[in-house]
């Protein structure tokens, strides 16, 4: 009777350790984050990701790894873009803890390497109209030309 109880022994663990062996495999091939994405080595994080569902207002927004210049274009509009160094430099400089109103462009952080733009009131894109739309960044290095410049494309939707 040992011989039955040991074959159904060994049957129960083989197949709990192909389940295991199997599960170690499908985690170690699951493709998620930036590889998901397919993102540039330049870019470390881009919001709304592709195939995002989002509302009308939600910024859109790229976080570069090292410093670029970058330009966004949403829906075939290149936005204008305001350095947010040049807002808060120079003349009329606010106030620590005081409120600071951005201009209706995309705006362009150089201290933490991002551009991003919220639609508004008075801007290119003042909504995300229902439907899918399609955001652009083109960037280059900041010692560089805008004619050595690299893109990236993705798609989104609003509803």
């Amino acid at each position: 009777m040992k011989t039955p109880r040991n074959a159904r022994r060994l049957a129960i663990s083989t197949a709990i350790g192909l389940g295991l062996a199997l599960i170690v495999v499908g985690l170690s091939q699951a493709v998620t984050g930036r590889d998901a994405q397919r993102l540039p080595d330049e870019i470390a994080t881009i919001t709304p990701g592709p195939g995002d569902t989002v509302l009308r207002q939600s910024q859109i927004s790229v976080d570069f790894f090292d410093p670029y210049e970058a330009v966004l274009i949403v829906d075939g509009f290149e936005l204008p873009v305001t350095r947010l160094d040049d807002i808060t430099a120079g003349p009329g400089v606010p106030k620590p803890g005081s409120q600071i109103d951005l201009p209706p462009t995309a705006i362009y952080d150089a201290g933490n390497f991002t551009i991003s733009f919220t639609p508004q009131e008075g801007a290119a894109v003042e909504e995300l109209k229902q439907g899918l739309h399609k955001a652009t960044v083109i960037y280059w290095k900041i010692d560089e030309s805008r004619n050595e410049s690299k893109f990236f494309s993705w798609e989104f939707t609003s509803n």
